[in-house]
């Protein structure tokens, strides 16, 4: 029996040669996550992991999500809120991150109190988004690492070098990512870590991309 799937900085280079040095930290020292929460089990998952992860992060040169957009865009990304469509004035929220953020998550995704939008904004390596995603990455991590932090309670803890990695195992396992990779189903694996299909063509790329590092 094949044993678990080691993710090698060589790797790393060569789907992210502009790697942030956070991941490859990351990478180098920390995927017993990947071990602990079933992902290193098959090059089947790991290769749909790693395809969200370069996706999410942007080849991972992303840490923070980027709220900061033109009026033209935001009608683009979110065409139910603004102008001409929703509600709002597409022209107030412009290149205003803060305020965007909490216009655009607020009051969902477990956003319960003013500025939660903004605070639990998409950080890391699967860009965790909303208090409810951040408080179940940090009770799956908990379980198998006590010391693990909250990261309710500190939320730029999930870009961490000692937790990113884990913080976006345990969001994968805990939206049970592990079964959908198995059935190679990426548009459930997809609509898992967004909630939605936002990027699917761009995450198939990635997959073909990572299932040639990958191979059985």
């Amino acid at each position: 029996m094949a044993g678990p799937v080691v993710i090698t900085l060589g790797q790393i280079d060569q789907l992210a040669p502009r790697a942030l040095p956070v991941y490859r930290t990351a990478f180098s020292d920390e995927q017993h996550f990947l071990l602990q929460f079933g992902i290193a089990a098959s090059v089947l998952r790991v290769s749909h992991f790693m395809a969200q992860v370069m996706h999410e992060s942007a080849a991972l040169t992303r840490t923070v999500e980027n709220l900061r957009y033109s009026a033209q865009r935001l009608v683009k990304v979110w065409p139910q809120r603004f102008l001409p469509r929703g509600p709002l004035d597409p022209a107030s929220y412009a290149e205003d991150e803060a305020r965007l953020a909490n216009a655009v998550y607020g009051g969902r995704l477990g956003n319960d109190r003013p500025g939660d939008g903004y605070l639990y904004r998409g950080r890391g390596l699967l860009q965790l988004t909303g208090k409810d995603s951040y408080a179940q990455a940090t009770a799956t991590l908990q379980s198998a690492y006590p010391s693990a932090p909250d990261f309710v309670a500190d939320p730029d803890a999930v870009l961490s070098a000692r937790w990113c990695l884990g913080a976006a195992a345990a969001i994968w396992l805990a939206k049970d990512c592990n079964q959908a990779a198995d059935d190679d189903d990426i548009v459930l694996v997809t609509t898992r870590i967004n909630g939605g299909t936002i990027g699917l063509a761009e995450r198939r790329r990635w997959l073909a991309r990572t299932r040639e590092v990958w191979r059985e």
